[in-house]
């Protein structure tokens, strides 16, 4: 049987970071893994998260399953944090899943048990995981229109001539904050247009955020998903802790499905369940305990929340810092953007022989379309990667 087996096409990302392990150069530069580095090249462990594990080694007394949704206090909490003023109780279902990608692939799992022949809109680009998920499980796919490589913003009038053509019954996927690959966001308006159009049309939005916090402010990167949740009668959400929580290896996630009416969420809740139960029964407990614990105490959530803002505006200092020392070498104001974008990504618009040539002579390590993760930069590296694009003529 395994003879059968064909080798499958390798991870962009995963080859990346091999190859920038396989490079002796000790000044090279890792801009492609996703993941939040300090000033010192390391993904630290929160202070909260080290308290509360302090705490649960402590306290907990048993390692048992918790349920097939998992611990209903994480879904309570971490819904809440998102969804705030917009949460209602009697029409949301949630599970906890194996990390935001979990959540992903058991929506993808529940669009496909409701509705098989759903299409499914994503933005042009998005996190390859979208579709690469999509096709595995032979659902129909599309594109809208997002990102315009000239302006380096939203090409929104192109997003909303695409979703003119969304059907009743389809499924929007749209990025909550931060987006990923591009770093270039919807504003309030934009979001409000988006919302009237998908009312409009009956289509479902289904919207991944892995990112909050990392933009503008926790509430203010969560303002777009309750405006959606609060006027629309079916959404879906897909929520991720790694980023936010720095819990990247304990695969923390929740997927939330808001119900129609307060009838249909047991049934949904059942589906949920059942899902969870099909793909990997009880979903892991660790990182989602310690952010329940961390949301229900004032110390341990102020402390979280004191930390991530250290980080949200490090991130802008250094997105701020590669703007002016770009504009200063170029004498022109192209790459202002880069200010402008939030989150750990943006598209610097490099081809990709520009990005191969930033690897080879200056050891700096950037998807091919040029996305790069600007939290993998420092004060000292941000002057090395705007003289390499310089010299690139990106």
């Amino acid at each position: 049987m395994l003879s059968n087996l064909k080798p499958q096409p390798a991870d962009k990302i995963l080859q990346l970071m091999q190859m920038f392990r396989d490079d002796p150069r000790e000044n090279k530069i890792d801009l492609g893994v996703g993941v939040y580095k300090n000033a010192q090249g390391v993904t630290p462990v929160m202070r909260a998260i080290k308290a509360a594990e302090h705490a649960l080694w402590e306290t907990q007394e048993t390692k048992a399953y918790t349920g097939l949704a998992g611990d209903p206090a994480y879904g309570e909490a971490l819904s809440t944090l998102i969804l705030g003023d917009a949460r209602d109780e009697s029409r949301l279902a949630a599970a906890a899943t194996p990390g935001g990608t979990g959540a992903i692939r058991q929506a993808l799992e529940l669009i496909r048990i409701a509705n098989p022949d759903a299409t499914v809109w994503l933005s042009a680009p998005t996190w390859p995981n979208h579709p690469s998920i999509i096709r595995f499980l032979k659902m129909n796919m599309a594109e809208y229109r997002y990102f315009d490589d000239a302006t380096r913003d939203v090409d929104f009038a192109g997003m909303m001539d695409d979703l003119a053509g969304v059907k009743a019954g389809d499924v929007v996927l749209l990025h909550g904050c931060c987006h990923n690959p591009t770093g270039a966001n919807l504003t309030r308006d934009q979001w409000q247009e988006v919302v009237a159009l998908l009312e409009k049309t009956g289509a479902i939005p289904f919207i991944d955020i892995a990112y909050q916090g990392f933009g503008d402010g926790l509430d203010e990167d969560a303002a777009a998903t309750r405006l959606v949740a609060s006027r629309l009668p079916e959404v879906l959400i897909a929520a991720s802790c790694s980023k936010n929580f720095g819990i990247y290896r304990e695969r923390t996630g929740l997927l939330m499905a808001i119900s129609p009416d307060a009838k249909m969420k047991p049934v949904t809740q059942g589906n949920l369940n059942f899902l969870n139960r099909q793909n990997y029964s009880f979903p892991p407990d660790h990182g989602a305990r310690l952010v329940t614990m961390i949301l229900n105490d004032e110390a341990l959530r102020a402390d979280w929340q004191s930390e991530l803002e250290e980080v949200r505006l490090g991130m802008l200092a250094l997105r701020q810092q590669l703007a002016d020392e770009l504009r200063q070498r170029t004498n022109s104001d192209r790459f202002d953007f880069i200010a402008r974008h939030r989150g750990m990504f943006s598209r610097i618009g490099a081809t990709p022989e520009q990005v191969a040539q930033m690897r080879e002579k200056h050891g700096i390590y950037m998807i091919g379309d040029s996305r790069m993760n600007i939290a993998g930069l420092n004060a000292r590296t941000v002057p090395v990667l705007a003289e390499a694009i310089t010299e690139a003529g990106v």
